[in-house]
């Protein structure tokens, strides 16, 4: 922090007052919010990769700040821009890209930022991928241990393989004879998982009997960068962070017909000490009071019988009427070269590119719209679309 440069302070007027755009040096590009605060997004190369760092200049103190980047940051590649959108958001497009991994979004002032500014006592800022078109919401199914939540969600992958994908928590406890890393958790040390914790990286994160359980934002990410429907097996504790966060969902709780049903069954497992049953029973009985709080699940299934219980599961995600199929939003990519320029018209982005470099040659106008975005970090902002305008000819 400190004070800026003379020459910046007067590069820091004109077009950037308005909250336009511009690559500063080939390599950084600055975007202005109410005049005010400038946000410099600076793209340093190392080695074959591109590192993308954040650097905010206040005018009314003249003082630089660094700020905590929270997200998932962009691959970059040869080119970029930046263009603001409102107070809460700045979008950054990657050139030589194509639209299934180009367009990204720096939350400056959103919800999020907002919450988490106040947790950590520290300018943040976060990246958010965009995505081209809809997707169907995560599902976050709940219950308490041995009410069959695993079995259920197994039938579901098994029976639309196509359309599910498991999100993997992590977990500092170790892994059982069967289990495998990165399939039934992903096994990793306290220190570790609490540092991720602090860095923002965790979705949501809860202690259970004595060990860290948690869904980290790239989790989500990796079931839906495969086209799929995101399924998350967590906690009431864990579903109520998910429920406060920017993630829509759908929110599911499998409950037993009764606590002594449910006591039979742990204890039919004989994989646990007696203490580890008491632990499990003492937290069941929570979570079957906290299942019933308002406005916290969508849908309660009781799980008496699996097969009666697994159909109606299906008849909530309207899949009883046979196998449907999801359209992949990323099938059809445009590219969007290195030399582009940028413009807003209301909700639209229009994003203008030469065919050919020769002179009269066809301009390349592709509208990006973005009035029917929704969430944001610690996901994705999805909804976006984009259509491509008939070439014209420059003069």
């Amino acid at each position: 922090m400190g004070e800026a440069p003379a020459f910046f302070v007067d590069d820091l007027q004109g077009d950037y007052a308005n909250g336009h755009h511009l690559n500063w040096k080939g390599n950084e590009t600055a975007v202005t919010i109410d005049g005010n605060r400038t946000y410099f997004i600076d793209v340093t190369k190392n080695g074959d990769s591109s590192e993308v760092g954040i650097q905010v200049f206040d005018r009314s103190t003249g003082e630089w700040q660094i700020p905590t980047v929270l997200g998932t940051k962009p691959d970059l590649s040869k080119g970029h821009s930046a263009i603001l959108l409102d107070e809460e958001r700045i979008l950054f497009i990657k050139g030589d890209s194509t639209s299934d991994a180009c367009f990204w979004f720096l939350e400056v002032n959103t919800p999020f930022v907002k919450d988490q500014k106040i947790k950590l006592g520290t300018e943040v800022v976060a990246w958010s991928k965009g995505v081209i078109g809809e997707t169907e919401k995560p599902i976050v199914i709940s219950g308490p241990s041995g009410v069959g939540k695993g079995t259920l969600i197994s039938k579901l992958m098994e029976e639309f393989p196509s359309m599910f994908g498991f999100s993997v928590s992590h977990t500092t406890r170790a892994p059982r004879n069967h289990e495998k890393n990165g399939v039934h958790y992903h096994f990793t040390e306290r220190s570790v998982m609490e540092k991720d914790i602090e860095d923002g990286k965790f979705l949501e994160f809860a202690a259970v009997h004595g060990n860290l359980y948690g869904t980290s934002i790239e989790a989500v990410e990796v079931v839906a960068d495969k086209g799929k429907r995101c399924i998350l097996d967590i906690d009431v504790q864990g579903a109520r962070s998910v429920k406060a966060s920017s993630l829509e969902a759908v929110f599911i709780f499998i409950c037993p017909p009764s606590f002594e049903e449910l006591e039979q069954r742990l204890r039919a497992r004989a994989t646990e000490t007696e203490e580890q049953i008491q632990k499990r029973l003492q937290n069941a009985k929570l979570e079957l009071e906290q299942g019933n709080s308002p406005g916290l699940f969508n849908h309660i299934l009781v799980n008496d019988n699996l097969d009666v219980c697994y159909e109606n599961l299906k008849k909530l995600l309207d899949l009883d009427s046979g196998i449907k199929t999801t359209k992949n939003p990323f099938s059809e990519s445009i590219l969007v070269p290195v030399q582009h320029e940028t413009s807003k018209v209301e909700n639209k982005i229009m994003i203008t590119y030469a065919a050919r470099k020769q002179e009269n040659s066809a301009v390349n106008t592709l509208v990006l719209d973005l009035s029917s975005i929704k969430s944001g970090t610690p996901g994705r902002t999805r909804g976006l679309n984009i259509n491509v305008l008939e070439p014209s000819k420059m003069a």
